[in-house]
């Protein structure tokens, strides 16, 4: 009678760690990028400056978002947004041209944004939260990790405003910045990157 105690109790352990070692982990917070984002560089040359745009980014990607895994400056993310470099335009032929030719349009037609991390989750509300993260930025076959600037705020719809910046330079992918005339215009190496999401939260 002892030894079936004994047993009954084992099993009873057994089964109970089972379970714990089995529990599933709780599912991540997904950002559904809704349709309208948008990506914009600003630059300089020594005689003007030039704005070139991704509008209407329309891809129906989603950021998972580990709230469980959160450590002290560290709440990872997963997910990409990835825009055809041949969609930038600089509101001037020549210089859309320029820029495309610049980025290796035809040999590399994708610039990739995989998200990383934030050092914290958000205080999503109609007032603006500012905090940093990390990105992987992929373009013209380079690969460049990156401290970003965010700006969060839900809208009327309660939906997520996202703005990322930062500053990049084209030598940070192995590229030059274009230059016309005879070098007479030249193109500083420094980029304003600046990009727009409107996110929907599905728990």
């Amino acid at each position: 009678m002892k030894c079936l105690s004994i047993y009954s109790l084992t099993l009873f352990i057994s089964l109970l760690c089972s379970f714990t070692l089995h529990k599933s982990a709780p599912a991540p917070t997904r950002w559904v990028v809704m349709n309208g984002g948008s990506l914009k560089v600003k630059g300089t040359t020594n005689i003007n400056t030039f704005k070139c745009d991704i509008t209407g980014y329309s891809n129906s990607d989603t950021i998972l978002v580990y709230k469980n895994q959160i450590q002290e400056g560290n709440l990872p993310l997963k997910g990409r947004l990835g825009l055809s470099v041949k969609l930038f335009d600089c509101h001037h032929a020549v210089m859309t041209a320029d820029l495309r030719k610049t980025l290796k349009a035809k040999e590399f037609p994708q610039l990739k944004i995989s998200f990383i991390n934030l050092e914290k989750f958000p205080a999503l509300s109609s007032r603006e939260s500012k905090i940093k993260g990390t990105v992987d930025i992929e373009l013209a076959g380079k690969v460049k990790r990156f401290t970003v600037d965010y700006t969060f705020k839900l809208d009327n719809q309660r939906n997520i405003q996202l703005l990322g910046e930062r500053d990049v330079n084209f030598s940070d992918f192995g590229l030059t910045p274009p230059r016309k005339l005879g070098g007479m215009i030249q193109t500083d190496n420094k980029l304003s990157v600046e990009f727009k999401l409107t996110l929907k939260t599905l728990s």
